[in-house]
């Protein structure tokens, strides 16, 4: 279950009565919107309306009735559909216990047309479905990835993010993808989007990776407020105060501290 982090709750309602429109950005492709709603309100968090994903990103570049090939989760899934494409095919369709198929038609599947290849997180990634994605991409589709980050944060430690499978298949492809997560364009026009303002420069993002969140800043030009409660410590701070990705940035222990200024601003 997920633990909110010290002063988090508390920080959020305070700035929300301070009158400031608090959006979650988030780079988890896997799970649904409302999912990921649901986790923040089992915390005290309202978050309806409040989330915007990176498969949502992902989903805003596709066109109606585009063939996807999927290799990626149920937020992926939930995207296209959203976006009024079609998901004709998933990569790791052979790994579904209820779905049975010859060995036969499994290989005919790889010569299936497709308009679009999507990549995100989803760990039925294997040789086969990466096979299958490269094959795609090859004929022709388009490759969309919802995001690049090789890792993911779990409570037990750093594993492999969708930003790993994306490398590998477009390695295996030679197609350079188009990305639409943090800290890239896509998630930026999204997020202008959701909010309805074209200008963000007094707004602020608060992330705990210069890597991802401070470039989105970047791309967003807006400030960043750095937190020291995710993968980053004191040191890397320091360490990236002479980093052009965060220019117009501030560093705080966390996000209680953070609210603490904005509101006393």
């Amino acid at each position: 279950m997920h633990q909110p982090i010290p002063g988090s709750v508390n920080a959020i309602e305070s700035l929300r009565q301070a009158g400031h429109r608090v959006l979650f950005v988030t780079n988890n492709s896997f799970s649904v919107v409302s999912d990921q709603e649901n986790a923040l309100a089992k915390i005290g968090i309202d978050a309806h309306n409040d989330v915007v994903t990176s498969s949502q990103a992902a989903g805003s570049l596709l066109r109606k009735g585009d063939r996807v090939l999927l290799g990626g989760g149920p937020g992926a899934v939930e995207a296209i559909e959203n976006a009024g494409a079609i998901l004709a095919g998933r990569s790791d369709d052979h790994t579904q216990a209820d779905i049975q198929k010859s060995a036969k038609k499994a290989d005919e599947q790889i010569d299936e047309q497709f308009d679009v290849v999507m990549v995100g997180y989803h760990a039925t990634f294997d040789y086969r479905g990466l096979t299958r994605l490269s094959h795609a991409v090859r004929n022709g589709a388009r490759l969309i990835a919802t995001n690049d980050d090789a890792t993911y944060p779990t409570p037990h430690g750093l594993i492999p993010g969708g930003g790993s499978i994306l490398a590998a298949v477009a390695a295996a492809s030679g197609v350079e993808p188009v990305i639409a997560g943090k800290p890239h364009r896509p998630m930026a026009d999204l997020v202008r989007q959701v909010l309805g303002v074209s200008d963000l420069s007094q707004a602020w993002m608060v992330g705990d990776r210069p890597s991802t969140d401070g470039l989105f800043a970047q791309t967003v030009r807006c400030k960043f407020a750095q937190v020291l409660t995710g993968i980053s410590s004191a040191a890397d701070a320091r360490g990236d105060a002479s980093n052009s990705a965060v220019d117009n940035s501030y560093v705080f222990a966390d996000l209680a501290t953070f609210a603490k200024m904005i509101i006393g601003s």
